[in-house]
């Protein structure tokens, strides 16, 4: 909707803005430019006395006053503070706490105009990088915007009065801060959740030593919520029982973290699991709290059904799916496959992946521990050729892996990736192994923040 602010008017002072030096304090001016184009950090892009600035709260076509945040040689880094001529994409940032806390960045723009932006920054780094468009562009996958984000961590800060404790900060970091912004809310978390971080706050504040405490990680199965506690000095008995009678009250789960490994303390019966459902495969998926997981349910499913779509997997295939944390693509692909080997590096992720495999009686699938940046050609499980390959890589991508994949010479690859940039470099390596880039799109895992989820089909020839 357009914006209320004030409409564009002339400045009445006929001084040029004077942009900081380089090296020294932020300008204290204010002044006046027109939005360009987004970045591919979907910042917006204006140029003042030939000099390019990225505007944080800004978008292509908007007039805006902005602060300057820091200058560096070729570019400086301002935020818009007014909105004098407004873009039809805009809206009101749903979230009261949006113009600090940094979890999320472009709720001030329209959930379709945000994807719809993800999607040319993913066709521009395929085109600079690999000089490469995809034949069919996937229509993206999107889910509802809000709700949606299953796992967090929470920073947790008391701050000092007269050498006393003072006033507790519970959220995230602020924008370009290590300062926490002190949340009430998260509209990005599922309900349940966000609805009880009053609670949860006064909870820490009511604590004997809650200083003690450094940051709570959220995780929201489908069948309730866990909090991991961090703490740097163990906690009392009566902090413990209040944290205890918290999680009750609720039927959530209680997890203490004080070395590397969280423990579960409440229920102390079952087992340390959340899961989540792939109801189109008939699937239920466990994990830990501190697991990596896809933080958007929704758009995890439709995810999964896509790559298994594009793979077109048939019954006689063998599929080898790399980086397969714990079966989140594996089990589906091992539904239609004749046999599919999953290989990740983080051997407590392949536990979880044999455990899952075992809970929904899959058996024509095998998991891997193996280091990727390795050739793995050779390697016992690789023997044989794979009709079919799936990767999700993290985001630096999968250049070593690539170059090995391409030896097994199979029919169909599907690349999931969360950068672009990367993605789009080994487009290129791809391509030149004989290659073509069939289809590709992107998904809207993390509406309202500047992360950019694709998927992308490469066929033989």
């Amino acid at each position: 909707m357009p914006s209320k602010r004030p409409p564009f008017r002339t400045a009445t002072s006929s001084r040029k803005p004077v942009p900081p030096k380089r090296g020294g304090k932020p300008s204290t001016s204010t002044p006046t430019v027109t939005i360009d184009a987004l970045s591919h950090e979907v910042r917006g892009i204006a140029r003042l006395q030939g000099k390019t600035l990225f505007v944080d709260n800004a978008l292509p076509g908007e007039t805006v006053k902005v602060r300057y945040l820091a200058n560096r040689a070729k570019f400086d880094d301002a935020v818009a503070t007014e909105i004098l001529e407004s873009a039809p994409e805009r809206q009101e940032p749903p979230c009261p706490h949006f113009e600090l806390c940094g979890g999320c960045a472009l709720q001030h723009m329209q959930p379709d105009a945000q994807i719809a932006a993800k999607e040319k920054i993913l066709l521009d780094q395929l085109q600079r990088f690999a000089n490469a468009s995809p034949e069919e562009v996937l229509p993206p996958l999107t889910a509802d915007s809000f709700g949606y984000r299953r796992k967090a961590r929470i920073g947790v800060r008391f701050g000092r009065e007269k050498g006393r404790r003072g006033q507790l900060l519970f959220g995230f970091r602020e924008k370009r801060s290590n300062d926490l912004t002190d949340i009430q809310q998260c509209p990005v978390m599922p309900a349940e959740f966000s609805a009880q971080i009053p609670q949860l706050r006064q909870l820490l504040e009511d604590c004997d030593q809650g200083r003690h405490i450094s940051h709570i990680e959220v995780a929201i199965g489908e069948d309730t919520v866990a909090l991991v506690v961090r703490h740097l000095q163990p906690l009392p008995e009566q902090d413990l029982a209040r944290l205890i009678q918290f999680v009750r009250e609720r039927n959530w789960h209680l997890y203490l973290q004080a070395e590397d490994t969280a423990e579960k303390i409440y229920p102390a019966d079952g087992p340390a699991r959340l899961q989540y459902q792939l109801p189109e495969f008939d699937l239920t998926l466990q994990f830990h709290p501190q697991d990596f997981v896809q933080v958007n349910f929704d758009i995890n499913r439709q995810m999964v059904h896509r790559a298994v779509e594009l793979l077109e997997v048939q019954p006689e295939d063998r599929v080898l799916d790399l980086f397969c944390g714990l079966g989140n693509f594996t089990l589906p692909l091992a539904k239609r496959a004749k046999e599919v080997i999953g290989v990740e590096g983080a051997t407590e992720l392949t536990a979880r992946a044999r455990e899952n495999a075992e809970l929904n009686q899959i058996e024509n699938v095998r998991f891997q521990g193996a280091d990727l940046t390795a050739d793995f050609s050779n390697s016992p499980w690789a023997r044989g050729g794979f009709d079919k390959v799936l990767l999700d890589p993290p985001r630096t991508g999968a250049l070593e892996v690539v170059r090995n994949i391409a030896r097994f010479n199979p029919q169909r690859i599907v690349y999931v990736s969360c950068n672009p940039a990367t993605l789009a470099r080994d487009t290129a390596e791809l391509i030149q192994r004989g290659y073509r880039l069939s289809k590709a799109g992107v998904m809207d895992m993390f509406p309202h923040t500047t992360h950019v989820e694709s998927i992308a089909l490469f066929e033989r020839g």
